[in-house]
């Protein structure tokens, strides 16, 4: 079992930019593949960045490569998302999510979720 909680969203201008977070907590967090999803209105929720266990393999969407990173850092348990060059069309609820072992990048492969946190980016 692990838990997640989200936080570091908000609503900044386009061009702009968030650093979101994502706490996990339970035992042997450090060993799930770990990664950011977001959901906009009427929309599936979608990939946005996934990263393995040690964090040297990453997956990025093709729409926020160049611009987004994602990172983890195993020590206290933490993952983030650092988003640059922000657009409208990132607008979404972004959540975390986790799933043990290897990475996935389709959303039903992953068994734990947090809350989400809200991004909203004007034009």
């Amino acid at each position: 079992q692990v838990q997640l909680v989200e936080s570091g969203g908000g609503s900044v201008q386009s061009g702009g930019s968030l650093r979101l977070s994502c706490a996990a907590s339970g035992d042997g967090a450090s060993n799930y593949c770990l990664g950011w999803f977001r959901q906009a209105p009427e929309k599936e929720r979608e990939a946005v960045a996934t990263i393995g266990r040690l964090g040297s393999s990453t997956y990025y969407a093709e729409s926020v490569k160049g611009r987004f990173t994602i990172s983890r850092d195993n020590a206290n348990n933490t993952l983030y998302l650092q988003m640059n060059s922000l657009n409208p069309e990132d607008t979404a609820m972004y959540y975390c999510g986790a799933r043990g072992w290897w990475c996935e990048t389709s959303p039903s492969e992953f068994n734990y979720w947090g809350q989400g946190t809200q991004v909203t980016v004007s034009s």
